[in-house]
């Protein structure tokens, strides 16, 4: 069942400040953007009832293949469209912001930014490998990003994740989220930076 009713957003207004409005943010855009590239999380707000986060790509957990993506001038012009998009109840999917086709920003639900932080569902990738598992590492065509993937003797994926570098996506390995267990890749919208 989807929950309809507005969440209150005082903590994170006490955590991160005001919101930006959304002809505020357009008028602001590169500097949010660069903001949430140096790991800033920026608030935007439209019609006072649809909130959405500017956050930086390491608040988008697991691997970004298959997400919803928008360059940062067409984002700049939609960015009402944006808000109402990912802040609305249906749906938690992050879209992913890009400078010459590499993501470099998501925009979330801010509501996702209420929730506890999820604890750690699956051991690093050191553990991983004492286990027995394998762990590659590959470059994501699509976002240029590195994509580690964690298989089970049998094969089958029992982690994945990505970042900027082998480090970061090694740090970002995450299992499956509850319900999805047959190990196809699974993302969080609004986990810690790895």
């Amino acid at each position: 069942m989807i929950n309809m009713e507005r969440p209150s957003y005082e903590e994170l207004v006490a955590r991160l400040g005001t919101p930006v409005a959304v002809e505020d943010a357009r008028a602001r855009w590169g500097s949010l953007v660069d903001a949430a590239r140096n790991g800033r999380v920026s608030l935007i707000t439209r019609e006072r009832w649809e909130w959405a986060a500017l956050v930086p790509l390491s608040r988008v957990a697991g691997v970004l293949t298959g997400l919803p993506v928008v360059s940062l001038s067409t984002a700049r012009s939609k960015l009402g469209d944006l808000v109402r998009q990912v802040a609305g109840p249906y749906d938690d999917e992050p879209v992913l912001l890009t400078r010459h086709r590499t993501p470099v920003a998501a925009l979330i639900a801010a509501r996702l930014l209420l929730e506890p932080p999820a604890a750690p569902r699956r051991p690093d990738a050191d553990a991983l490998l004492a286990d027995g598992h394998t762990v590659t590492l590959a470059r994501d065509p699509v976002g240029g990003l590195v994509v580690a993937i964690a298989r089970d003797a049998d094969g089958t994926q029992v982690a994945a994740g990505s970042g900027h570098d082998a480090a970061q996506a090694l740090r970002s390995l995450a299992g499956p989220p509850p319900g999805q267990p047959d190990g196809s890749p699974g993302r969080t919208t609004a986990s810690e930076p790895g």
